[in-house]
């Protein structure tokens, strides 16, 4: 192994297997506009990357569930590095949780003809534990860089409140186009200091309803 490009992993705190994971993933992106999001879509991206079925169940034991957690990881450092050119502390509250879900909408329309079969595939209730966990890591992403610190009840009704706001706009976004998102963004977050307000009305069951909802919109397109 090239001396250098090791130790260019080891100070990135990067392995073998992250690197493996992330050009299977990449090669998955490329496919699966045509291919879906399977289990046949792993192994032709891991064939295209070089790596046997043997190899795979390694890296990726869960399969597609496995790449879809890369790929929403992915995007949730992808919004990550857009919102650093921020000054967080000179912006108020409700402007850095709009940032914060535009970033993440950024990132994710950078691969916008994927997530239609991703979708799909995420509605399945099989898959449903794996949405609802994927969409609030990008909240707490999101909280976390605009400087939440809550350890109480507020850390979660944050959390399922972002989440359900993220992923309604994330399907806005892709069926409707940017400024019918940012329209329905900004009515969400209109009262985003409420948060007793909201809490008050917030049932177990909203967010994942809103999370299947969401799902169906961005899988049909409307």
């Amino acid at each position: 192994m090239n001396q250098t490009a090791d130790s260019t992993r080891q100070a990135s705190g990067r392995t073998w297997a992250d690197d493996a994971e992330q050009r299977v993933l990449d090669e998955a992106v490329r496919l699966a506009p045509k291919a879906g999001w399977n289990a046949g879509l792993v192994s032709r991206a891991l064939a295209a990357a070089g790596f046997s079925d043997a190899e795979g169940q390694l890296l990726l034991p869960e399969g597609p569930r496995d790449l879809a957690a890369l790929l929403s990881r992915r995007h949730d450092a992808a919004a990550l590095g857009r919102l650093k050119a921020f000054d967080v502390s000179a912006l108020k509250i409700r402007q850095r949780i709009r940032e914060g879900v535009v970033a993440r909408l950024d990132a994710a329309q950078e691969h916008a003809d994927v997530m239609r079969p991703l979708a799909a595939f995420l509605a399945f209730p099989t898959n449903l534990a794996l949405a609802l966990r994927l969409t609030w890591e990008s909240a707490d992403m999101i909280w976390r860089w605009a400087g939440d610190t809550a350890t109480d009840e507020n850390h979660y009704s944050k959390r399922a409140i972002l989440s359900g706001i993220l992923i309604s706009t994330l399907a806005v976004d892709l069926a409707s186009g940017r400024a019918s998102a940012l329209t329905h963004l900004d009515a969400r977050i209109d009262n985003v200091m409420a948060f007793e307000k909201w809490k008050a009305g917030l049932k177990p069951m909203d967010l994942a309803s809103e999370v299947v909802a969401a799902l169906a919109r961005m899988r049909y397109g409307k």
